[in-house]
Parts: structure tokens; sequence; C-alpha cells
């Protein structure tokens, strides 16, 4: 197959200096660029987070990423998105103009009405990089009340648009086998469908346990007040709408009977008040329950004082095509994870990697019965079982045969 430069427009509501930009749309466009790939990316960025443009700006122009970012717009609710779609489309057009891009990368739904109308109006190739089933998403996670006739018919339009996207999209990527799956079930789309599933990846040199020296992971507990002989049971990540923060600490609640001296350490932007007030409520010493906020690249540092890390994770319909990005990272650094089924590929990859327990029923016999011996655990399997699903390096290549299939198209 002949390489031919390729000239990408890349679409992201979300933003770069968003956690989730920079381990999950950074790493992917820079290895892509470093394929001779020419990359223009637009992103929407929060107010909170504007101090980091400047460092995420050098990084674009040291990594070969031309980034054009615009403000995200976030009162009044809807009409501040139409007005963000507007200026998106405004911006890709007049880059358009001047740049002649080939194929349209859409970074969820609200990229993709941008990239739709680039496909029907301008002739480009359209992928469309559904990250999940959004719309559904906004309702099961009570952002949008059907019963308020503006969240219903944002909901209506918002899933004939679905079809529309799975409909002529020239490649569906998928982060799941299980969503891909659901999707070629639904008996209202044309058949066979181009999906390609890339899950949430991770950089594997980054997250390396062998990056962390002993005195690093010794001075890291002793900074937080944790022994050596504390067992830490870990959480990574935001709390927020999807995770079960009251059954992880009622799992935690159970561990501490099981072991003599343990801590619950969580890595997270949230409100540790907020925590520590549930955590209360559950009868659980303040000094256990330690809540940190960190930058991204200090993470593997600490995940490497886990002896376990948990998630509990509502599994809705939507959840069937989440691939949370936490798994990745965690099973890179050996660590075993305790999780409950339904969510994604999670099941089928824990057991798969032997990379933890997976709990099927929601309750404290459950809980009780999941052994927490890290000794039954190898962390080189789990690591290789990193390797296998969540290669970053794997991912970039996967993209790079989509561009070069659909420009030979």
């Amino acid at each position: 197959m002949k390489n031919i430069k390729q000239k990408i427009l890349y679409l992201s509501y979300d933003g770069m200096t968003d956690s989730l930009g920079q381990s999950q749309v950074l790493p992917y466009l820079f290895g892509l660029a470093k394929k001779g790939i020419c990359i223009h990316l637009i992103s929407f960025e929060k107010k909170e987070y504007a101090k980091d443009i400047p460092r995420i700006k050098e990084l674009c122009e040291e990594n070969g990423v031309i980034w054009h970012p615009q403000n995200y717009t976030k009162k009044p609710p809807l009409i501040s998105t139409l007005k963000d779609i507007k200026r998106m489309k405004k911006v890709a057009m007049n880059l358009h103009s001047t740049i002649k891009f080939d194929i349209v990368h859409c970074r969820s739904y609200i990229s993709a009405i941008v990239g739709r109308f680039f496909q029907k109006k301008e002739g480009l190739k359209f992928i469309f990089d559904m990250r999940g089933f959004w719309a559904d998403e906004r309702v099961e996670g009570g952002i949008w009340n059907l019963s308020n006739p503006v969240f219903k018919s944002a909901f209506r339009y918002f899933k004939s648009k679905e079809l529309e996207f799975f409909s002529h999209a020239d490649t569906i990527v998928s982060l799941t086998h299980n969503g891909k799956k659901e999707i070629e079930s639904w008996g209202n789309l044309p058949h066979p469908l181009q999906i390609e599933v890339i899950p949430c990846c991770v950089d594997l040199e980054r997250f390396d346990p062998k990056n962390i020296k002993s005195d690093t992971i010794a001075t890291t507990r002793e900074s937080l007040g944790i022994t050596e002989n504390d067992f830490v049971l870990g959480y990574l990540g935001s709390i927020g709408t999807w995770y079960m923060l009251p059954e992880m600490l009622d799992f935690y609640v159970l561990l501490r009977q099981q072991k003599e001296k343990s801590k619950f350490l969580f890595l997270t932007q949230e409100a540790k008040e907020d925590i520590h007030e549930i955590a209360k409520e559950k009868g659980i010493p303040k000094d256990e329950i330690i809540v940190i906020s960190t930058k991204h690249n200090e993470v593997p540092r600490y995940i490497s004082i886990f002896n376990f890390s948990i998630f509990f994770i509502r599994p809705t319909f939507s959840k069937k095509a989440s691939s949370p990005t936490k798994q990745g990272e965690l099973m890179a650094m050996g660590i075993p994870i305790i999780c409950n089924a339904g969510i994604g590929d999670t099941d089928k990859i824990i057991m798969d990697s032997s990379a933890g327990k997976v709990i099927q029923v929601m309750n404290p016999e459950s809980y009780e019965s999941c052994s927490l011996n890290t000794e039954k655990y190898d962390k080189e399997k789990i690591r290789d079982g990193a390797k296998r699903w969540y290669s970053l390096e794997a991912g970039v290549e996967k993209y790079h045969e989509i561009y070069q299939r659909l420009l030979n198209s």
C-alpha cells in the first residue's frame, strides 16, 4: 500500500488542558505526527485550566501537531454548546480553505456534527471516534432529565444524529468489542459497518514500575503518612457521575476488618471533604482516607504504592462502550484490580490477564469472598496484559492503518 502524506483535521470538544486530553488525545496525535501525518487539532479549553495552555502549546510544537485552542463555553446549557459548534465549524472552514484536509477525525458526538458537514459538503473522509454512547450517558448519568422537554428534544436529536454518524462514517472507532457488538446488532443500520476497536491506551514507557526506585516509593509513602506495614487500597481518577463511591467505601469497611493496618488512597481532583464525609457515615476513621490531587506525570509514582486498586462503575447500557483509562494505567504498573462486572470489555481483560477480581454481585458476601492476597498475583503477567490490550504504540498503529486505508480507498 502506498504511504501518502495525509492532512488530518482532528476535532475535539474535550480540552487538551484536561487530564483526559493529555492522556487520551495528545499521545496518539504525537505518535501519528512522528509517522509523517500532518495534524491540525481544534479543541475547546476550559477557563479553569487556561494557565496550562502555553505548556500544551509548547508540547504540540515539539511533537509536530498544530493546535488551535478555542475557549469552551459552559453556560447557558445547550445554547452554549450550539455556539461552540458554530465556532468549531467556522475555524475548521477557515483552515480547510487553505490546507485542504483529506480526513476529518472527530472525537465523540459534538465534533461529529461538524465532521459530517465536511464529509457532505467538502468530500472529506469522516472518522467517527465515538468514545461511548454519548446521548445515553447524558441521560443515565442524570445530566439530562427527560422530563424536561428541552433535554428530551436534545436526546432525540443526538440519537438521530448517532444513526446518521454510524450509517455514513467511513470508519467508526469503538473503545470496546462489547460496544461494537451492540452497534452491529442494530437492525436500522447498513451492514457491514467498518468498525475498529481501539481502547483507552496507556504509555507503557511512562507507566512502568521499573522507573520507580525503591527509595522513591519509601519517600512517597512517608510523605503521605503511610507506613511500610499498611495495606494500601488505591483509587485513581475522577469520581463524579459514574463511579460508585459509597460501594467502594463499603468494600473498604470489610477490607479493614481483614487487614490489621490499612489505608484507602485516592488520587483524584475531587474535594477531599466530600469523600471524608461519606467515609465518616460508614464509620471509617479519617486518618485512613488519604485524598491527594496530583499532575498526570506524577501518577505512576503514587500508583506504585498501591497494593490493590479498585473501581466500581454503574453498569448501565451506555457503559457497554466504556474503556476506563485508569485500567490500562494500573495494569501497566502491575497493580491488581477489583472491579464490578458489566463495564465494556473490563471483565474479559481482567480475567484474560489474571489481573484481579471481577465482582458479579455488589453485596457484602461478594466483597468478603474477594481475596486480597497480593502474592497470588504476578505483576509481570498483569503488565503483559496491559501490553496486549492497551499498548499506546499499537493504538497509534491502528489509527495510522485507518488513515492509510481511507486515503488509498
